[in-house]
């Protein structure tokens, strides 16, 4: 008796999407002046900052991996919710980490977030360098040893010395994953002198495109960016035509090796 060849399991597409978003504690921002003839909904808490964030929230699941940045830990102008849980509950993504970084007593708590289909072996939260403290990244592993992907979610400085510091730091940690992704507001150019030094000093290598993301009401700065290490492939990156705050969100489509492949609650097709 004659048996057919079995087909051998399909394997699953290494193919990731990832969304960074600096989400402006839940506020909307639509024009400059806004700054100050809203400021004081800045640290309110309002029915628009979560209508805001139940927009963001019914884009996020076709993500992998979100990055946020000003995000709030819980504090009075979130009226005490910690804002990346929030979205991770309401947009059904099963893994949700953040990272609190300088409270202003019980006014506001930034913090850096991240939401996930797939699962972290590891979290690490690490401060960054500055005059003034409050900045931080935050450093998410799937998997282990040399096969891992590493990720690492920042918001870095306005002012550029203290960028070039920050920057020197991210470069020293994730110089040891040959698989990694740098995302975030990080409020510069991939032109600038500090990101050149990031390119030198560490295996992330410059986009070949940078969507301009702010300001999202007329983008014309590209300060956040999604950078991948020579190992993963950026197949694709894009800025979202959504605004859920002064900053659009940027994402990107990334390719992995064989041999790298998160385990994730829900495989893509």
């Amino acid at each position: 008796m004659n048996r057919a060849p079995s087909t051998p399991p399909a394997v699953p597409e290494r193919r990731l999407r990832l969304l960074s978003c600096n989400i402006l504690a839940g506020a909307s921002v639509q024009r400059y002046r806004e700054y100050v003839t809203r400021s004081i909904t800045a640290v309110l808490p309002g029915r628009s900052k979560l209508d805001n964030l139940d927009r963001l929230a019914e884009v996020l699941p076709q993500f992998d991996v979100i990055g946020l940045q000003e995000a709030d830990a819980g504090s009075l102008r979130s009226g005490f919710l910690n804002q990346t849980r929030y979205l991770a509950e309401a947009a059904g993504m099963p893994f949700w980490s953040h990272q609190p970084n300088r409270p202003m007593a019980r006014l506001a708590h930034s913090a850096n977030g991240l939401i996930s289909r797939l699962e972290p072996t590891s979290v690490l939260d690490y401060p960054l360098p500055s005059r003034i403290p409050g900045r931080g990244a935050l450093l998410a592993r799937f998997g282990d040893g040399p096969d891992a992907l590493a990720v690492m979610i920042a918001h870095l400085s306005l002012s550029a010395p203290a960028r070039a510091k920050q920057l020197a730091f991210i470069a020293e940690v994730l110089q040891d994953y040959p698989h990694a992704v740098l995302m975030g507001d990080l409020n510069t150019d991939v032109r600038s002198a500090e990101m050149k030094h990031l390119f030198a000093r560490c295996g992330l290598v410059r986009p070949p495109h940078a969507p301009a993301t702010f300001p999202s009401w007329k983008p014309s700065r590209a300060l956040d960016h999604i950078l991948t290490s020579e190992a993963i492939q950026l197949d694709k990156v894009w800025a979202l035509p959504q605004a859920f705050s002064d900053h659009l969100p940027l994402a990107a489509e990334i390719r992995l090796p064989a041999n790298i492949a998160p385990r994730t609650h829900r495989l893509r097709r």
